[in-house]
């Protein structure tokens, strides 16, 4: 039998060609997004930066496809939180992700389900039922508190939660008995405060900082909601996008317009159970309360230096803008991300003196961006570092270090202190509210 002889087509060169394109395009697009996500994650694991703060996707490699709709979906882009690494999304920057969701969402195959904690690190979240009440009859709880960062589900808990209390026996049982005790105004207890006005509650809302709680904390430009939600008395807000700034004004613009009443800087010490309901206590006086609802973030109540002149006004726990400090002479103590991206952005501030002050002898823990940031900025003499040092004394003019053994007193007009906070849990198991240690499950 003759051979056959098979003769090639030229015009399959027309189909040929441009899937070739494509496909190499396709692999060195993939080749850049590996070398990137490796290079932050790389970053963050040198920094010991691989603990997420609170709810976070688990990414099942087995059923990962690698399609990077979860990376896309991330609304927190400029941190880069998901990345493809060989193939497979992961989690590149932990402390970074706040629970959005959109990835779980996003995901074609099923491949990710959000946790609280990790195998090495648990995260306390207290049991709440599906009414958020916990197992103290009367004590509700909502937000980020229970483990929901993202705004929109904590503004959907905090109108919920007033739903259940709004269904309790006893309601307006007289004039010197609460019907709630609202504690906390970030997204939850906001949400929550409007409903209890809605719903005819007699309600106190107490906050020991200012409307927002968590939010107001946010860096500046840090997009803070992206999707639609419901907010009691105001109706469906429309925000896809927004940032931390609208936001504030947006929800400014409703306390004023609705009257709702926040109590703030009053913080909550303590809650006690008596007939009836509750008496809470806080640092302005005591509340007598039917039920009690904690919209509290995480973070607590920020760690204090424990030094005279602490309480003057010129000390905060956290940099909000940095063109406040414009020409003035500033501490910063701390050595974590917070404390060396406050000290490195007030320092390309013009006019303006930093010094950094940090009791151990190297920011280990700090990201390695961050730390090359600061050793610029000291380089070019804008910013002054002065490690193994300890704040022993706070006056109006100047602020003392401890160095070696002397006092070092340098001029001062502003302290910011990244100490970080006291986390809640004592309060709660305190109250008696049980609280379970998370390691990587729901």
């Amino acid at each position: 039998m003759p051979p056959v002889v098979t003769s090639f087509d030229p015009e399959l060169l027309i189909y040929i060609v441009p899937l070739g394109v494509i496909f190499l395009f396709y692999l060195g697009r993939r080749a850049r997004h590996h070398r990137q996500s490796s290079a932050v994650f790389e970053d963050n694991q040198q920094a010991g930066l691989l603990e997420p703060a609170s709810l976070h996707p688990h990414i099942d490699e087995a059923q990962c496809i690698g399609c990077a709709a979860c990376v896309s979906a991330c609304p927190e882009r400029k941190h880069e939180v998901l990345g493809v690494i060989h193939g497979k999304a992961q989690l590149i920057n932990p402390t970074a992700c706040i629970g959005h969701g959109a990835c779980k969402a996003a995901c074609p195959v099923d491949a990710i389900t959000l946790v609280f904690g990790t195998e090495t690190r648990g995260v306390d979240i207290p049991n709440v039922k599906p009414n958020f009440e916990t197992n103290v009859p009367g004590i509700f709880v909502a937000g980020e508190l229970g483990g929901m960062g993202l705004i929109g589900n904590a503004v959907e808990q905090g109108r919920q939660a007033m739903d259940s209390v709004a269904r309790l026996a006893g309601k307006g049982g007289g004039t010197d008995v609460m019907d709630v005790v609202i504690v906390g105004a970030g997204p939850a207890g906001f949400s929550a405060s409007l409903a209890a006005m809605q719903k005819k509650l007699r309600y106190v809302t107490v906050e020991q900082d200012s409307l927002g709680g968590t939010v107001y904390n946010f860096p500046r430009g840090k997009l803070v909601m992206t999707r639609p939600v419901d907010l009691p008395v105001v109706g469906k807000v429309r925000f896809s996008e927004v940032s931390k700034e609208k936001l504030l004004q947006f929800w400014q613009k409703v306390e004023k317009d609705t009257g709702v009443k926040i109590r703030y800087k009053e913080r909550v010490e303590d809650i006690t159970t008596v007939k009836g309901g509750f008496v809470v206590k806080t640092t302005r006086g005591e509340y007598k309360t039917r039920a009690v609802l904690l919209a509290i973030g995480r973070r607590g109540t920020p760690r204090k230096l424990g030094v005279p002149g602490e309480e003057l006004p010129k000390v905060t726990y956290r940099m909000i803008d940095p063109e406040q400090y414009k020409g003035r002479h500033v501490l910063v103590v701390g050595g974590g991300d917070s404390a060396l991206e406050a000290a490195t952005s007030i320092a390309d501030q013009p006019g303006s003196t930093v010094t950094l002050s940090y009791r151990s002898e190297a920011f280990g823990r700090a990201k390695a961006k961050n730390r090359e940031r600061l050793d610029q900025a000291t380089a070019e003499g804008r910013l002054q570092v002065m490690l193994k040092s300890t704040v022993k004394e706070i006056t109006p003019e100047q602020v003392t270090l401890e160095m070696d053994g002397k006092a070092i007193p340098i001029p001062n007009d502003g302290i910011i202190v990244c100490a970080g906070g006291i986390l809640p849990t004592g309060f709660l198991k305190q109250v008696g509210i049980q609280v379970e240690t998370k390691y990587g499950t729901r």
